[in-house]
């Protein structure tokens, strides 16, 4: 193809006027560096089949580079004397066309050969996707291979018309996601309706990924999801034939991701030594997880539950077999066991997760969830004081705002103790307490979406408490992301001592609509394959969670999802002797002792039986 396209440059420039075996001499010398330039340039090791703009870059950096080193040997040699310089461009046209030219057609014919045998099989199951971005045209990419499930019948722009009326590989973009009845209005007169909505981006929100499920239910669609075709799964089976996955509860609540300072995050952990209390828990597992990758000196699993000590130790050992970890069975409760503990190993960070949390079981025994979430956490904060610990993390709930339960009465006590000792560390070193506050956590412990998949593979009913049942979700995932960076933003901001990091919890999310939504994905419709029944609040259960109380006004930081309320100052001498006090009434099981302390010390924990909340709310 060099020689060729020099011969035709010069016919093109000069026609028959050259002296032919000046000719053949030239022709041979360009041929010779063009051979040395396409070898370097790895253009003999491109597939025809797979030619792309990759290819077409290369043959074209190759093309320029035979050009320019011919010109300075034929300058060297000859000072270009009887070569126009117009030769060397015409040249570089037509061989860039000889080379490209072969591999277009070549391309352009498997392709067509491939389209008629997708047309002839049959069988696909024809999608609209939703999104026009990078992830899209990936795959529709995949899905033109031969053995693939998949036909894409069109696009919708998810956030502007703007491509609307254009085409990713053949593919129209024909409207907005505001334009679905009249896009599949005229997909089902041209006999190409789709059979399900696929979501693209993995990034869409979860107000738009609710939207389109409500979209897709009421056009009797199913909806899925795109897999990660950059990601290699197991076998890499996605690369070559992709497979639609169904949406996760996780993308109904799904809020754009938050930008994390991770450096602060690996600063505060790497080669520190990490205790977890509740480290076989769902808060606790996920944050031993997430602490591992920050490469600590050692992690200090620390639980009370055999069987969970056991699977995450299980777990990491899998993970991370080089890192050094000791998984300890031990209770908060047990002042002697968290001393001896914190004396052996002598934990730089403890991160504290382990609590009784469950509202109504906590409610049955009043007295064990005080022992655990009150006395435990101060049994723990002391003992982190006594060892020299750098920082302890305190793990809250929404729940302790404006409690009506025991468990949040609880967790408000175990904060105001950790308040006051940050404050009463003020004027010197010690340990920072940091206590983190967020609300509920999808598939945690008493999580009510591990119930209502429970209840769909029984055929159900689905059981919610009251139809305007309110909660604030997130995912396991990113509340430990966002407490790691609460926990490295408080230690390294003094300016924050006794304040309570909140984590922004977005839009609080109705629990009868969450049923709903669960019982779609399935691919069943609410009140008819599958019943919802309310059964009336639950001990200690109110409609509407908080997390801010009234005399907390929320502050905001530099940093994106967290938020710090004031704190409300306690005196620490006080607070200790009220705690020594319910102690001893819960170690001795006088339950309606421990209730009178602690209403003492939580003035606004208002008991509240469900009689009284159905009729305020009647």
């Amino acid at each position: 193809m060099a020689a060729l396209s020099f011969l035709a440059a010069i016919y093109l420039r000069m026609g028959d006027e050259w002296e032919l075996s000046t000719l053949a001499l030239t022709t041979a010398t360009f041929a010779a560096i063009a051979a040395i330039a396409f070898l370097s340039s790895g253009m003999y090791k491109g597939i025809w089949r797979y030619a792309s703009v990759n290819d077409l870059v290369t043959l074209t950096r190759a093309a320029t580079i035979t050009v320019l080193v011919f010109y300075l040997v034929m300058f060297l040699l000859t000072r270009l004397a009887g070569l126009p310089r117009s030769v060397l461009v015409i040249n570089w046209f037509v061989l860039v066309a000889l080379l490209g030219g072969p591999r277009f057609f070549y391309r352009l014919s498997k392709d067509r050969r491939q389209a008629r045998r997708r047309a002839a099989g049959g069988g696909r199951v024809p999608v609209l996707l939703v999104g026009t971005g990078d992830d899209a045209e990936l795959f529709i990419r995949a899905i033109r291979a031969p053995d693939a499930e998949y036909q894409a019948v069109g696009l919708l722009a998810d956030r502007n018309g703007g491509r609307v009326g254009r085409n990713i590989h053949g593919v129209d973009v024909l409207g907005t996601v505001d334009d679905i009845d009249a896009v599949l209005a005229e997909l089902r007169r041209r006999h190409r309706a789709p059979h399900r909505l696929v979501i693209t981006d993995p990034r869409m929100e979860g107000a738009m990924v609710r939207r389109l499920l409500d979209e897709a239910d009421r056009l009797g669609m199913t909806l899925a999801r795109a897999p990660r075709l950059t990601n290699l799964e197991a076998g890499g089976a996605e690369l070559t034939k992709p497979t639609i996955q169904p949406i996760a509860v996780e993308d109904l609540l799904g809020r754009p991701q938050m930008v994390l300072d991770r450096a602060a995050m690996a600063r505060m952990i790497q080669g520190r030594r990490v205790l977890v209390t509740g480290a076989g828990g769902s808060i606790g597992s996920e944050l031993v997880r997430q602490i591992t990758d920050h490469r600590p000196a050692l992690v200090l699993l620390v639980d009370a539950c055999e069987f969970n000590l056991y699977s995450i130790d299980l777990e990491l050992a899998d993970r991370c077999p080089d890192l050094p970890r000791r998984p300890l069975v031990g209770d908060v409760r047990d002042g002697e066991r968290m001393a001896g503990i914190m004396a052996e190993y002598q934990p730089d960070l403890v991160f504290h997760a382990a609590a009784l949390k469950h509202v109504p079981m906590v409610e049955h025994n009043p007295d064990e969830g005080l022992l655990t979430n009150a006395i435990g956490t101060r049994v723990v904060a002391e003992s982190c004081r006594r060892a020299g610990v750098a920082l302890m993390v305190q793990i809250s709930t929404d729940k302790a705002v404006n409690p009506t339960n025991v468990m949040g009465a609880s967790k408000r006590v175990a904060e105001m103790y950790t308040q006051a000792l940050d404050l009463a560390g003020k004027e010197g070193g010690g340990t920072r307490f940091v206590t983190v506050r967020f609300g509920n956590v999808l598939g945690s412990t008493g999580s009510v979406v591990p119930l209502f998949q429970k209840q769909l593979q029984a055929g159900g009913p689905l059981t919610v408490t009251h139809p305007d049942m309110t909660r604030y979700f997130m995912t396991v995932r990113e509340a430990v992301e966002l407490v790691l960076q609460a926990s490295a933003f408080g230690l390294e901001g003094p300016t924050h001592r006794g304040k309570i990091f909140v984590l922004d919890m977005g839009e609080p999310v109705k629990i009868v609509h969450l049923a709903r939504q669960m019982i779609r994905l399935a691919g069943l419709r609410p009140d008819h394959d599958v019943k919802i029944v309310f059964t009336g609040l639950r001990p200690g259960e109110k409609l509407f969670e908080e997390i801010f109380h009234g005399a907390e006004p929320p502050v905001p930081t530099e940093r994106k999802g967290i938020l710090v309320a004031e704190p409300r100052s306690v005196d620490l001498d006080e607070l200790g002797r009220a705690l020594t006090e319910m102690e001893a009434a819960c170690r001795a099981h006088h339950a309606a002792g421990a209730l009178a302390i602690l209403r003492r010390l939580v003035p606004e924990y208002a008991p509240q039986d469900r009689a009284a909340a159905l009729e305020s709310v009647d």
